[in-house]
């Protein structure tokens, strides 16, 4: 039987969107090429701030808690937002330590033509696919996912693991 690397698998999967996410394409609006992509995290963060465009003020804190994402990590991705136009940050009135942030119309057209080239991706993937198929493997990847994150939880509460 043939052994089966499935992060080898993943990881060409993971290549092959990210290469088609890359071909450049049109502003039909302005008849122009599109030169910001933004990254899959600054798409995370960007879906984050949408669904939750209820709350009155978003601030770095609640990204890093809800995208379970380091603060470092989501500093230097809203530093590139912000010099990319995609969000500004304003100061707390009641905190001035920390900033409220706010996404640019910028970063909500680019959220929707990226979404919609998800999308498109996401169909052609799955052609030859029957939907028990899908079914199948996003279970199979949903379990791989959290036995990997309960690894990861057991690796940070040494007490968990002789429960």
């Amino acid at each position: 039987m043939e052994e089966y690397s499935v992060f080898y698998n993943i990881k060409e999967l993971e290549k092959n969107i990210l290469k088609n996410l890359a071909k450049p394409i049109k502003d039909k609006d302005f008849n122009r090429k599109i030169i910001y992509r933004p990254t899959p995290t600054q798409m995370r963060i960007v879906d984050y701030m949408l669904n939750n465009i209820d709350k009155k003020e978003i601030y770095q804190k609640d990204i890093e808690e809800a995208l379970k994402l380091s603060k470092a990590t989501v500093s230097d991705v809203i530093n590139r937002m912000e010099k990319n136009g995609l969000i500004e940050r304003n100061i707390n009135p009641s905190d001035t330590r920390s900033r409220l942030i706010i996404l640019s119309n910028e970063a909500k057209k680019q959220f929707e033509i990226n979404k919609k080239r998800l999308q498109e991706l996401e169909k052609k993937a799955q052609i030859n696919i029957t939907h028990e198929e899908l079914e199948i493997f996003s279970n199979i990847l949903n379990k791989m996912i959290q036995n990997l994150a309960n690894e990861q939880e057991e690796q940070h509460d040494p007490i968990k693991k002789h429960i």
